[in-house]
């Protein structure tokens, strides 16, 4: 038995059908006898909607208020997700990041993770449910709301990944892995099977927008695998590990 922390960006999660697409998809992880911790994105354009929406109001909103505003869009997904899982006839059980114990500093918009607590996302786990945590949001001293900034979901999966001890983080994008170049743009672009950390920081500090930054950061320094698959297909996508591993020793590499 593997405990694996799965991510879907807000492509994978854009409308009803893709929910329900993605909770069969959690569903077979679950039953091929895994332990499965599912973060989300908001659906689709969400947050740019609530931008747009906010700065028609006022043009310069309040920070705190655009964080409590920009937490919405992230429970909406998990909610529906937790209600897609549970009509596959699984148990899922959905979580804020602060129900989560995601703590982060106190800067508005761009904050900053100081630890994970996820007692709660471990009782469901023991419990056999399906654990599903709102992405790209936490908690700070104050008590209020608080986001991470920009590809905030993919760090809230590797600090989720780190603080339950799983055997590796699935992102789920849009895309069949990392590859040479946008396959959107260049047709003839190869997929990297498997990748370093150093490189694909590399990648990432150059302007590749497939994982953040930071996210790639959070995964090196505690040494947590990853794997960039699409959401879309079966196809492998590209593993990124730590020096010294084995990539075929990895779970639910199918």
């Amino acid at each position: 038995m593997a405990l694996i922390v799965q991510k879907y960006g807000g492509s994978s999660v854009a409308d009803t059908e893709s929910i329900k697409r993605v909770a069969k998809r959690v569903v077979e992880t679950e039953k091929k006898g895994n332990k499965v911790a599912v973060v989300v994105s908001a659906m689709g354009d969400t947050t740019d909607d609530l931008i747009d929406q906010a700065l028609s109001i006022d043009s310069n909103p309040p920070e705190r208020e655009m964080d409590m505003l920009m937490t919405a869009g992230e429970r909406i997904s998990m909610s529906l997700l937790a209600m897609a899982i549970h009509a596959e006839g699984s148990r899922a059980h959905s979580f804020t990041g602060q129900q989560a114990g995601f703590f982060t500093d106190t800067r508005y918009g761009a904050a900053h993770i100081k630890a994970v607590r996820p007692d709660r996302v471990k009782n469901a786990l023991s419990l056999g449910d399906i654990a599903i945590v709102a992405g790209f949001q936490g908690i700070n001293a104050k008590g209020d709301a608080t986001t991470l900034g920009r590809g905030g979901s993919d760090t809230s999966a590797v600090a989720l990944a780190v603080a339950l001890g799983a055997d590796i983080c699935e992102i789920y994008t849009d895309v069949d892995g990392i590859f040479t170049a946008d396959p959107r743009i260049v047709p003839s672009a190869r997929r990297i099977p498997s990748i370093g950390y150093e490189a694909i920081l590399e990648m990432a500090s150059c302007g590749s927008k497939v994982l953040a930054l930071r996210c790639v950061e959070y995964a090196q320094r505690f040494n947590m695998p990853l794997h960039v698959r699409s959401s879309f297909s079966r196809r492998p996508g590209t593993l990124v590990v730590p020096d010294g591993i084995d990539p075929r020793t990895l779970p639910n590499l199918d």
